[in-house]
């Protein structure tokens, strides 16, 4: 663990704040140098303490956050969000996926009529 008592391992944290889904997945992070703490790459024994600034590459964006609490446990997610001030970009908007062709359950197998409007609705339409 840690060797003093003002800080904790960044893997440890990282999943603890609740920005990685495992333990395991952060410091795999660590290890692919997608986290970098006060702008130098990491390993997931580094020791993160309180005010410094963490980035770290998931899940196809980049989160940037301010330690503000260490914690050791994982917490819920609002004892979470008082651990870290989120100074992340905001997320790029989400595409509208098209509401695709639902079909009613025992209806059997479609139709070449049904299967033609399905793949038009899905946009692979034959023009």
């Amino acid at each position: 663990m840690a060797s003093d008592e003002g800080t904790t391992r960044i893997d440890s944290w990282i999943w603890s704040v609740r920005l990685t889904k495992t333990r395991s997945l952060a410091a795999a992070a660590c290890r692919a140098g997608h986290v970098r703490v006060n702008g130098e790459r990491v390993k997931p024994a580094h020791a993160v303490r309180s005010g410094d600034e963490v980035r770290l590459r998931h899940a196809g964006r980049e989160r940037i956050v301010v330690v503000s609490r260490l914690v050791r446990k994982r917490v819920g997610a609002a004892v979470a969000a008082e651990c870290f001030v989120d100074n992340s970009p905001p997320p790029p908007p989400r595409e509208e996926v098209p509401l695709m062709g639902i079909r009613d359950r025992g209806t059997g197998r479609p139709t070449k009529r049904d299967r033609r409007e399905i793949d038009q609705l899905r946009g692979r339409g034959i023009d």
